[in-house]
């Protein structure tokens, strides 16, 4: 390798790392934002939030890589134009397509990195993604036992207490309803003046220690009406209540609940899953119409052979019935109709259904290879329009960035939107933002390459003057003659 070579991917490293790191930085912190009420107050431990921002960063990579190589390539070869090194090069005979081949090779690198981790770790990372969310989600609130408010958070007791000390967990007027027994509901009460509450040692349950208090608690299941039942009433001076906390506990679901979603897939599950949808939809389609004619007589693949060989009018026929006999046959015709409308439209939902589910399966399997073909198209654009503009740094190379990263994500979601609800194939649908945006590229490289001054206000303001004067010339009077 060529030490121009390794000084231009030197150059290209530290703003790529750098950007993509800040890009996924706000990917998360934007997850965060969403799930972040749903996740607070409920005691989770710092291991396992960590765990779950892991495990949302791994998926938010292959999207967070086009975005860096945009910014890193707009950063890299405007900071090399602004600090006056792409002059020597091109002066030197080097066009732009060699000082950008070192640049080139390691985006196809990254672009095949891109593939390989959504084909590959972006399932397991969903995987484990989804499931640790949806258990972190379910999981209760954490215990906490607000003075004057009844805490129900404990399956199978209410809890109230007037006055408590966070720091040595003394309690005073505490009372308990115990609703263990569901038959029974409130069936054991108890009140004290004052208590103490503490964890075990393994934190799985809560020692609650009463003093001066009573209780009541009715035994046996609720009677009739004015029947007489038993109730227990007595006092203690110190009772020691052992609940148990480990439905507050987060339990971990079984993964391969969530296996066979779309998103936990490889591109060659997905396409094996394709066929098997294809050809399920396909037969599930042929029973419904077999099912649909076998309801309509003159449908069936019989009734030839089991109609009459004469053609009798519907009216005439009609007429030679008994007037009960005729009321039963419309009443017949009536409920054989509305039970083949309801079925049709159930079969509608369901094709619908699985035509939908078809369509998430094929916009995944397209989503793949998309976000890696977007790293080599964002680089088409920010390497050459780096080296027009000349201008490193965090400011502008930064605006133009999103301006191109809203583009694709816009164009990219709404096409997106219409593969799923199956207006339109995963090809063009799912690639319709990179289709917007390689003419733009292409066009951008050519402007680089003829050192076209694409953003020079000055040579803007020169072509407007130019033109300015053809039209003052034209306009003018000819010269008369005397």
């Amino acid at each position: 390798m060529k030490k121009l070579h390794r000084m231009i991917i030197g150059a290209f490293l530290g703003p790529l790392a750098i950007t993509f790191l800040v890009v996924v930085f706000i990917l998360v912190m934007q997850f965060l934002w969403k799930y972040v009420d749903e996740l607070m107050g409920k005691g989770l431990p710092f291991s396992v939030v960590l765990e779950l921002l892991l495990y949302a960063g791994s998926s938010f990579v292959p999207l967070a890589l086009p975005l860096a190589i945009l910014l890193a390539s707009l950063m890299t070869m405007g900071g090399l134009g602004e600090n006056s090194e792409l002059v020597p090069m091109r002066s030197a005979g080097l066009g732009l397509g060699r000082i950008l081949a070192p640049l080139i090779v390691f985006t196809i690198g990254l672009a095949g990195f891109s593939i390989f981790f959504s084909n590959n770790v972006l399932p397991v990372a969903n995987l484990k993604f989804h499931s640790l969310l949806y258990d972190m989600r379910e999981k209760k609130p954490a215990l906490s036992i607000t003075p004057g408010v009844f805490y129900n958070g404990i399956d199978g007791f209410s809890i109230r207490v007037m006055e408590k000390d966070v720091d040595s967990g003394r309690l005073a007027d505490v009372l308990i309803y115990d609703h263990r027994n569901a038959r029974r509901g409130n069936g054991t009460v108890i009140r004290a003046e004052r208590g103490h509450m503490q964890r075990s040692v393994d934190g799985h349950f809560l020692i609650l220690t009463l003093e001066n208090g009573h209780f009541y608690d009715e035994a046996g299941a609720p009677a009739a009406r004015g029947s007489r039942q038993p109730m227990l009433r007595g006092t203690f001076k110190k009772d020691i209540i052992t609940i148990d906390l480990s439905g507050l506990g987060m339990t971990r679901t079984d993964e391969d609940l969530y296996k066979d979603h779309y998103k936990m897939l490889t591109m060659g599950d997905l396409g094996r899953d394709l066929d098997s949808l294809r050809l399920s939809r396909e037969v599930r389609r042929r029973e419904q119409v077999a099912h649909v004619r076998n309801g309509f007589h003159l449908l069936r693949a019989n009734a030839i052979r089991e109609g009459r060989t004469e053609h009798v009018p519907m009216q005439e026929w009609l007429a030679e019935l008994p007037v009960q006999a005729r009321n039963e046959t419309f009443e017949l015709a009536m409920s054989m109709a509305r039970n083949n409308a309801g079925f049709n439209d159930r079969c509608a939902r369901e094709l619908e259904g699985r035509a939908e589910q078809i369509a998430r399966f094929t916009a995944e399997w397209h989503r793949k290879p998309m976000l890696a073909a977007a790293c080599l198209v964002f680089f088409l654009i920010g390497a050459p329009l780096g080296s027009i503009i000349r201008r490193g740094g965090m400011g502008l190379p930064v605006v133009l960035a999103i301006l191109f990263f809203l583009v694709f994500h816009i164009v990219s979601f709404a096409t997106e939107k219409l593969v799923i609800a199956g207006e339109m194939g995963g090809w063009p649908g799912m690639w319709m933002g990179l289709l917007v945006l390689f003419p733009v590229g292409l066009f951008i490289t050519w402007k680089a390459a003829q050192d076209s001054p694409l953003l020079d206000r000055d040579a803007y303001y020169r072509g407007w003057e130019r033109l300015r004067s053809a039209l003052r010339r034209s306009d003018a009077h000819p010269t008369t003659l005397q």
